[in-house]
């Protein structure tokens, strides 16, 4: 069941909700799968390097600094909400391919 909005304003930002697919032999956004950003990450589910593969992945693909993207939620899930200062909802969907 959905929990709401794939991406959505938050304060301080814009929160996405994401699937996480570490472990991959290619790494990007790949769509949307389900109520969430399917994002492919090579590195491995452990010491968090997958989350901050994440937030890289997500930074390049929105064209923001690693710093303006952050997971609240979910660090030791697949399904994570992450928050990206900087680019409006409107903008992030465009950049995504979800507007």
């Amino acid at each position: 069941m959905a929990e709401g909005p794939i991406v959505r304003e938050v304060s301080g930002g814009v929160e996405i909700r994401v699937k996480v697919v570490p472990g991959a032999s290619r790494e990007g956004v790949a769509g949307v799968l389900g109520d969430r950003v399917k994002v492919r990450v090579s590195a491995p589910a452990e010491d968090g390097r997958a989350n901050a593969a994440v937030c890289r992945v997500l930074a390049g693909a929105l064209g923001v600094k690693g710093a303006s993207v952050r997971i609240v939620s979910g660090h030791g899930s697949r399904e994570k909400s992450v928050v990206v200062e900087g680019p409006s909802a409107t903008a992030v969907r465009e950049r995504l391919g979800l507007a």
